[in-house]
């Protein structure tokens, strides 16, 4: 009997999926809507139902992360005490967060200041340690980070001014460049891991991590596409558990079709996050970066408004706060800042 007999769905939408060769829940899972509605043939409605009944049959486990005795909750700082409130302290040390949203949203920027937090002692809400930095679309912005570094006793105000003079960042930020999954997985597991094993980082970005996923397989190669994605997703858990570090996945979005019951993003958006259900199962926190309409003034600068949101998260009501993007970095906008 087949998988999808199993479901209640219309004996068309099983024949359509039998037909299109998807002989796993998973598969469905790791793919868009469109990209099933190219694939089968299938009606948006029908490929709205086929995408529900999926994830009611694997619907996702999001326990609170049990912790050791003795083992404290670390987070890792974004250097922005609004934002941090909204996290409870930043990212989750242990643990994989993605950061969703569109070109030009400040993604990247705000994987930067992360980089830079990662410095920082504990006791200021970093890790005492490095980060790696993995390319897989542009090159590094290094003049962007040099900005950044010159601006952060402007970020980072609540840090004695002796503290953050005695941190040399740049020296402590490698720079990863992966044109393909296979270049990544070897640089995850030897050179990124031999890092976090000396202890000389502490946190990983990767951006992005959905790019090599677009670029290398088609609708016809899932099955082969869904075996990469749990390959790297596994990689990416060990690291982080074994060498109680951050990671930060950096991720693209594609358009959804309107009235969608696939798990997307916010509500209010109209984009969800690339690699389906599949790889949404995979992250500890989802947060999603977009830009608003208005923009914000502060002295002499301006900045199209952003707004960072938590999706979902075991320890975190999905909520959001507006932002903008300075020399210094990303900073939540406290109330009453001036927006038009």
């Amino acid at each position: 009997m087949s998988l999808w007999r199993q479901l209640d769905l219309h004996p068309r939408i099983i024949s359509a999926v039998d037909k299109a060769g998807i002989r796993s829940v998973r598969a469905v899972l790791c793919m868009s809507g469109p990209d099933l509605q190219r694939l089968t043939s299938l009606s948006a409605a029908d490929v709205r139902r086929l995408l529900t009944a999926a994830a009611l049959l694997c619907r996702p486990r999001r326990p609170l992360p049990v912790l050791a005795a003795g083992e404290s909750e670390l987070r890792l700082s974004l250097g922005c005490p609004v934002l941090d409130g909204l996290l409870r302290g930043g990212l989750p040390v242990g643990g994989i967060t993605e950061l969703a949203g569109e070109s030009g949203a400040g993604k990247t920027q705000l994987a930067l200041q992360l980089c830079l937090s990662v410095q920082y002692p504990l006791c200021h809400g970093g890790l005492d340690s490095g980060a790696v930095f993995v390319c897989t679309e542009d090159v590094f912005p290094s003049k962007r980070l040099q900005q950044m570094i010159r601006e952060q006793s402007r970020l980072r105000a609540d840090v004695p001014p002796h503290v953050g003079a005695g941190l040399r960042f740049g020296d402590r930020i490698y720079v990863e460049h992966a044109a393909d999954l296979t270049s990544l997985q070897s640089c995850l597991r030897r050179r990124v891991g031999l890092l976090l094993a000396r202890r000389l980082v502490r946190f990983v970005a990767i951006d992005s991590v959905a790019s090599l996923f677009r670029s290398e397989f088609g609708l016809a190669d899932w099955l082969e596409r869904s075996k990469q994605l749990l390959s790297l997703s596994s990689t990416l858990h060990h690291l982080c558990r074994q060498f109680d570090s951050a990671v930060l996945c950096v991720n693209q979005v594609t358009d959804i079709f309107s009235g969608s019951q696939e798990y997307t993003g916010p509500p209010s958006s109209r984009v969800s996050p690339a690699l389906g259900l599949a790889w949404a199962n995979q992250v500890m926190v989802r947060l999603m970066m977009r830009r608003l309409a208005g923009t914000a003034s502060r002295g002499e600068q301006d900045s199209a408004l952003r707004r960072l949101e938590v999706v979902f998260a075991p320890h975190l009501a999905r909520a959001g706060r507006d932002a903008a993007v300075w020399r210094e970095g990303v900073r939540g906008l406290e109330e009453g800042a001036d927006v038009g």
